[in-house]
């Protein structure tokens, strides 16, 4: 069985806020929106988990309410939230963003080729950075 999501209650088969709940989301997302940092955003609204669960409650769309889920958010706040995500997602270099078309489609390959390891180290680190000493890359247009 699926637990609700944070802000939510089930009750008699139907989904109800727990507004205990809501509010920590709500003020998640405003301290994300003011430009809090995600965990520091998360700390603000007494939200503990790991980067990662906490940015799902940031894209959980059902926040902003369907059929079964009542509305927690509007829809400027939660876009505003997406909007923030992407654009430090690009500056921290986790995504790219490709202004030239003939860039994002233009397919590489990149050719990694190890030779044989002719020497053996006792120490692993000292064989880790031989045998990538051998790595020759190459780069050859996609097909």
């Amino acid at each position: 069985m699926r637990r609700a999501p944070l802000g939510y209650r089930v009750e008699n088969g139907s989904a109800m806020l727990d507004e205990a709940g809501a509010a920590r989301v709500r003020t998640l997302f405003a301290a994300y929106n003011s430009g809090l940092a995600l965990k520091d955003a998360a700390k603000k609204a007494g939200i503990t988990g790991y980067h990662s669960s906490i940015g799902r409650i940031l894209k959980n769309r059902r926040y902003l309410g369907d059929d079964y889920y009542p509305a927690l958010i509007d829809e400027a706040t939660f876009e505003k939230a997406q909007q923030l995500r992407l654009q430090k997602a690009k500056s921290l270099g986790r995504i790219h963003d490709y202004t030239d078309a003939s860039e994002a489609t233009e397919q590489k390959k990149i050719i990694f080729k190890l030779k044989k390891v002719p020497h053996k180290f006792k120490d692993p680190y000292e064989q880790a950075a031989f045998a990538y000493s051998l790595i020759e890359m190459e780069e050859a247009d996609g097909e």
